[in-house]
């Protein structure tokens, strides 16, 4: 149960997202922002660990602020892994800002829909 109102929360915070970050796009049904949410959780358990910890020096390096870029990888990862469901527009730099704001508002959005759930730890 757990498990399925995480998904919920993130799809929502993923709404969210698009209705803030004009660079992020998911396709428009439920289908498809909970598709998204479980692939991100999914990227989010298994991939970002190893990314961090081979990055952790430069972690360390610039006092952890290398961590948003890391979690802007792993929702430009998610939207590689979807396919058509989920863009982020934009090349380069651009796109990675994007990221990078995408996912300090799926951050905060996921952390303020914790607080109001119950029994979501």
């Amino acid at each position: 149960m757990k498990l399925i109102i995480s998904i919920i929360v993130t799809a929502v915070a993923l709404w969210l997202t698009t209705q803030v970050v004009p660079g992020i796009r998911v396709e428009s049904s439920l289908t498809a922002f909970l598709i998204v949410a479980a692939v991100f959780g999914l990227v989010n358990a298994f991939v970002r660990p190893v990314v961090k910890l081979l990055s952790l020096p430069v972690t360390i390096l610039t006092l952890g602020l290398f961590t948003f870029v890391i979690n802007a990888l792993m929702l430009m990862l998610t939207a590689w892994l979807v396919g058509n469901a989920m863009s982020i527009e934009g090349e380069g730099l651009t796109k990675l800002f994007s990221a990078m704001i995408g996912s300090i508002v799926i951050s905060i959005a996921t952390m303020v829909l914790g607080w109001i759930l119950p029994g979501k730890d």
